[in-house]
C-alpha cells in the first residue's frame, strides 16, 4: 500500500489583524506537491499577506502554517531554505548582464559552478541568445522570466510567485505562464497570487478564492463550474469561466 506524500503548504486556521483591520480571519487549504495552486482575490483580500506569512516575512496571529514539512513559526530557517519567493515586480539588476544577474545570486547562496548554473538556468528559461545583453535591454516578459529563473537557483521546492504578471503585456503573460508550467512539469510547487482570472484557468490545478480574509471556495476549474448552473444552449454551448464563479461568489464590489 502507498502512502500519499504530505502536502508541500498546510494552512489551518491563520489569522492576521492590523489593530482593527482583520486580514486573515481563519484560511484553511492544503497544496500538494508538485502541483500549481492559485490563491485568488481582489486588491485588499489579503493574498499578500497570506504569502508573506508562509515566507516567514510576517508572522501570524493565530493559525498554523507548514511548508515542506516546516512550521513557519518554530522552523523558519528550514523553511527559508525550502522556498524561494518573487514578488509583483522583478527584481533584476539591471546594470548587471542577465547571466551577471544569475551567477551573483548562485554566488550568494555560496554554491559550487556559478557560470554552469547560470548558463543552464538561462538554456531552461530560453534566454540563452539575451544573457550577455544588460537586463536593462530585456523587455517585460524576459526580465520576469530571469526573475523567475533567479528565484530557482538552490533548487528550492516551493515558490511562491505573488502576481507575477502585473503590468506585463498579453505576449510576455504568455511567457511566463509557460515558464510556470515547466516548473511544476519538473517538480516543483508553485503557490501563485493573481487577480487575473484567466491566469487561474490556464495554470492552476486546484483554485481557492479569498473574499473577506476567509477562503469561499477551493477547487479544481471543474469543481469551481459545477457552483453554477449547467451550461445554456442559445446557438451554441456556453461553459461558465472562471470569472463567472469568481463573481457569483464574491460579487461585483468585490
Amino acid at each position: 500500500m502507498t502512502t500519499q506524500p504530505a502536502p508541500a503548504i498546510q494552512v489551518c486556521g491563520l489569522q492576521k489583524s492590523y489593530k482593527e483591520l482583520r486580514v486573515l480571519r481563519g484560511v484553511d487549504l492544503e497544496v500538494a506537491r508538485g502541483s500549481i495552486f492559485a490563491l485568488l482575490g481582489s486588491n485588499g483580500a489579503g493574498k499578500t499577506t497570506a504569502v508573506r506569512i508562509l515566507s516567514t516575512l510576517l508572522r501570524a496571529d493565530a493559525g498554523t502554517v507548514r511548508v515542506n514539512g516546516f512550521d513557519v513559526a518554530t522552523q523558519a530557517a528550514d523553511v527559508r531554505e525550502s522556498i524561494s519567493l518573487t514578488g509583483q515586480f522583478a527584481a533584476v539588476d539591471e546594470i548587471l548582464t542577465g547571466r551577471e544577474n544569475l551567477v551573483l545570486v548562485a554566488r550568494l547562496r555560496h554554491l559550487k559552478n556559478p557560470g554552469e548554473i547560470a548558463d543552464d538556468l538561462l538554456e531552461r528559461f530560453s534566454l540563452t541568445d539575451a544573457g550577455g545583453r544588460r537586463a536593462a535591454t530585456y523587455s517585460g516578459g524576459m526580465r520576469r522570466r530571469l526573475d523567475i529563473a533567479m528565484s530557482l537557483i538552490g533548487d528550492p521546492p516551493v515558490i511562491f510567485l505573488d502576481e507575477p504578471t502585473t503590468g506585463l503585456d498579453p505576449q510576455a503573460r504568455i511567457e511566463v505562464w509557460q515558464a510556470v508550467r515547466e516548473l511544476a512539469d519538473r517538480g516543483t510547487t508553485v503557490l501563485l497570487t493573481t487577480q487575473y482570472l484567466d491566469e487561474a484557468e490556464q495554470l492552476a490545478d486546484r483554485i481557492a478564492i479569498l473574499h473577506e480574509g476567509r477562503i469561499v471556495v477551493n477547487g479544481t476549474l471543474a469543481e469551481l463550474r459545477k457552483l453554477l448552473p449547467p451550461a445554456t444552449v442559445e446557438y451554441v454551448e456556453k461553459q461558465p469561466t472562471l470569472e463567472d464563479v469568481f463573481l457569483a461568489l464574491v460579487g461585483t464590489k468585490g
